[in-house]
């Protein structure tokens, strides 16, 4: 039975099955002639990326496959392919064999807030993928040019000018959080949008935008070395290493928007390799390695079951859909 682990900032609670995984370990990984599904695995894994390599996403995937050989017992190779906010890689990997050797680093903006963008003929569905299980999550963070005159939201309601900001791209969470802020706390805004976090970063740090919504891991380097300042961040509660950063809901704004990741393999997989691969990760997310690299990334454990997953970001994505009705936003880029 796959265990679930909810971490909220201040507690992280762990299913008494987390001991399967630890007995998996003891015995030399999940797939010692135990499997019934044809000895899956029994060859290497593909683990497909729909980011660029070095960010959050791309990380996340490395940092499984490089405990993939001891906990499923084979190797496990990352294959970046970005573009579309991850779609053209989790449409490539659905139309494979759901055989376990196809598999995608999913990140929940593709479902939650792309489908809101897209036509219905190119949208990507929990449909078309069996959840193996959910990862982390990565909370999102505006932040400033340490330079800026800009110290809080309310010092961009009352600025008497137009204020340029920085997004992930088009359909992405990043996106809809400073959009939704711009729109609810009524300030005048331009648009630029990026391919990803690192260059709206480098676009707040050279003056080129005023503001920026990113990934927290992908701000917090530049937090430390005081080359940006953080403005507000857009998770449902405060952040422990941030604990001086009001969010979102604080300051009066209800957007609770924060990146969630599972791994996932077409639709139709056998029920023994769903469940081989679930093990497999029990065994990962148990690993001192895996977990230490969480917390250097600032990232927040949130691994559940395929099956929560999928309610989760099916919830998510009704509350995006309505906030973006209610606000009358327009995710196609134009202000």
């Amino acid at each position: 039975m796959f265990w679930t682990r909810r971490t909220t900032r201040s507690t992280t609670l762990i299913a008494t099955g987390a001991a399967v995984a630890l007995t998996a370990s003891a015995c030399g990984g999940v797939t010692d002639g135990t499997t019934d599904a044809d000895d899956y695995p029994n060859e290497n894994i593909r683990l497909t990326v729909g980011q660029e390599a070095g960010g959050s996403t791309d990380l996340i995937a490395r940092a499984i496959a490089d405990e993939a050989q001891s906990a499923l017992g084979t190797s496990m190779t990352v294959e970046n392919q970005p573009g579309a906010n991850g779609a053209i890689a989790t449409q490539d990997v659905a139309s494979q064999e759901p055989d376990g050797y196809e598999l995608v680093l999913l990140n929940a903006s593709l479902i939650t807030v792309t489908s809101l963008v897209v036509d219905e003929d190119e949208e990507v569905t929990l449909d078309d993928l069996d959840i193996v299980a959910g990862l982390s999550q990565d909370d999102y963070i505006m932040v400033a040019n340490a330079d800026s005159d800009i110290e809080t939201v309310e010092d961009m309601v009352q600025a008497d000018r137009t204020i340029s900001y920085g997004t992930t791209g088009v359909g992405t969470a990043s996106q809809l959080a400073q959009l939704l802020l711009m729109e609810e706390a009524d300030i005048a805004g331009n648009e630029v949008p990026f391919d990803s976090g690192a260059p709206a970063m480098t676009a707040v740090m050279g003056d080129q935008v005023e503001v920026a919504t990113v990934q927290v891991g992908e701000a917090m380097p530049q937090i430390e070395a005081g080359t940006v300042k953080p403005i507000v961040v857009f998770s449902e509660d405060r952040i422990d290493y941030l604990s001086d950063v009001p969010t979102a809901v604080e300051e009066g704004y209800e957007i609770p928007i924060s990146q969630y990741r599972a791994l996932a393999l077409p639709a139709g997989a056998p029920d023994e390799v769903i469940e081989t691969l679930r093990e497999g990760l029990e065994e990962v997310f148990a690993s001192e390695d895996y977990q230490q690299f969480n917390e250097e990334h600032f990232l927040t454990p949130a691994e559940l079951d395929g099956e929560e997953v999928e309610e989760q970001w099916t919830e998510y994505a009704e509350l995006y859909a309505e906030l973006v009705e209610e606000n009358d936003i327009d995710l196609g880029g134009d202000d």
